[in-house]
């Protein structure tokens, strides 16, 4: 008996630090985030462009579906996925930088001053991109020696971790890769980096949005070999985070903040512009799990929290929810509708949208349609757009140019039929009672989130009221 109590005390001895430190161990969080990236990766479909890491990362983890962004433009998005708020709500109605110069209201919380009150060392490394620095008070904001450079990122990072010390951290990447510069994607400044991947313009896929001429498809190989240098990226950073013992510690966020930056996807609340990447792996989570729960953008920052074990906002409510509870479940109940909501990108681009989108349709309100509807600079500029243009084409892809440049008040599509959104069927009387439902939901929303831009359809006069 004496030698069995010798025997499990020697086990208690060995077991218990076990789970102590298992318990005690710090529960990190590193958001990467892409700079217009669509659904351009193998692990959700695209054929033709090598992801390895991040397919890797997905195999890892959770890989979910059917992720969207609340709006196609980066200054909001990373708001919303900083904020846990909508941006007619957090007050970033556009970009944060001049000339434009918009910023969140000054009694929003972020995460980064949420995550300090929890004990939680904060930071940020590359692109930046809203404000102001009273909401988002990290305590490191890292952007030299970064931009395109992924190995300088990775370093930076290993830094950061550093820095932390025994602290927990929560450390947001923000890639520049694979946005626009100006006109293309600043590849030839690593014409002679063995690790860049090229591509033959002939191989790519052409989404229904764009023409299949030469200029979109070059234009689309060096969107491809800057998406690609992304996920090098990543690698290094998962490569990082195993070489300093973070790896196993650490919840992983891999999102993209707005579709891809061509014609008819970013700036848009259409699926390209709004369909998204959203991979999570971490200790205790599923692996090679593909999940098809509707997850919005303003869902990112209560998983966050719920990760940390951290409070959320004292003054108000967040308008989202942690996933953290379903990522064992295929498609969850509760999570079927997302919602959409655009002010303007540039400040010369205000062109207010609200939408909804469900498992079966999109339903999209363009608030001030009778305006020509306007490209970004950096689009307007691309030589996919530009071919367009100086040919006097009268399709953009599959849909009109006119029909692309001026929009109705309403947009009402059927995904099942039509997953590329090409054909608008508000006005048939066959939806009417599914058109009536999807403007009320609509209404329920922008009321329950306080939108300055409420508005009351009045069916027989057929206009909006504010």
């Amino acid at each position: 008996m004496r030698s069995l109590l010798l025997l499990l005390a020697a086990l208690a001895c060995w077991i218990l630090p076990a789970r102590l430190e298992a318990q005690t161990a710090p529960r990190n969080v590193i958001v990467l985030v892409a700079d217009d990236l669509g659904l351009d990766l193998g692990c959700y479909g695209n054929t033709a462009i090598r992801t390895p890491n991040l397919d890797g990362l997905a195999k890892r983890g959770v890989r979910f579906a059917k992720a969207y962004a609340t709006v196609s433009s980066c200054s909001p998005s990373r708001s919303t996925i900083y904020t846990g708020l909508f941006t007619h709500q957090s007050g970033q109605y556009g970009l944060q930088h001049a000339p434009h110069s918009q910023q969140a209201h000054a009694w929003v919380q972020g995460l980064p001053r949420l995550l300090r009150m929890a004990g939680y060392y904060t930071g940020i490394i590359g692109k930046v991109h809203v404000g102001p620095t009273s909401v988002y008070s990290w305590d490191a904001e890292i952007t030299k020696g970064t931009g395109r450079y992924v190995v300088g990122i990775a370093q930076r990072a290993k830094e950061f971790i550093s820095d932390a010390d025994k602290k927990p951290f929560f450390l947001v990447v923000g890639y520049i890769d694979p946005h626009r510069a100006n006109v293309g994607f600043d590849n030839d400044k690593f014409a002679k980096d063995p690790a860049e991947v090229r591509y033959d313009p002939a191989k790519v896929i052409v989404p229904p949005h764009l023409p299949d001429n030469a200029e979109v498809r070059k234009d689309l190989a060096e969107y491809y070999q800057s998406a690609t240098r992304l996920d090098r990226g990543v690698g290094l950073m998962l490569k990082m985070l195993e070489e300093t013992g973070q790896l196993e510690n650490t919840l992983i966020i891999f999102i993209s903040d707005n579709g891809i930056p061509f014609p008819g996807a970013k700036t848009n609340l259409y699926e390209a512009g709004v369909h998204l990447p959203l991979i999570v792996a971490g200790p205790g989570l599923p692996q090679g799990r593909t999940n098809q729960a509707m997850i919005s953008f303003v869902d990112i920052a209560p998983t966050v929290l719920d990760w940390c074990k951290a409070q959320g906002p004292a003054s108000y409510k967040l308008p989202g929810k942690s996933f953290l509870p379903i990522l064992n479940e295929d498609q969850p109940k509760g999570w079927d509708a997302v919602f959409g909501s655009h002010q303007m990108h540039e400040i010369t681009m205000m062109y207010p949208m609200r939408s909804i989108t469900t498992r079966t349709r999109k339903y999209i309100v363009n608030l001030d349609h009778a305006k020509e509807f306007p490209l970004p600079s950096d689009l307007w500029a691309s030589p996919s757009w530009q071919s367009v243009r100086q040919s006097g084409a009268k399709m953009l892809g599959q849909r009109r140019v006119a029909d692309f440049l001026h929009r109705p008040k309403e947009e009402l599509f059927e995904l099942a039929k039509d997953p590329h959104e090409m054909k608008n069927v508000a006005s048939a009387p066959a939806n009417a009672a599914a058109l009536t439902e999807l403007r009320q939901r609509l209404r329920d929303w922008q009321q329950a989130t306080n939108d300055p831009w409420t508005i009351l359809y009045r069916e027989e006069m057929g206009s909006f009221n504010r």
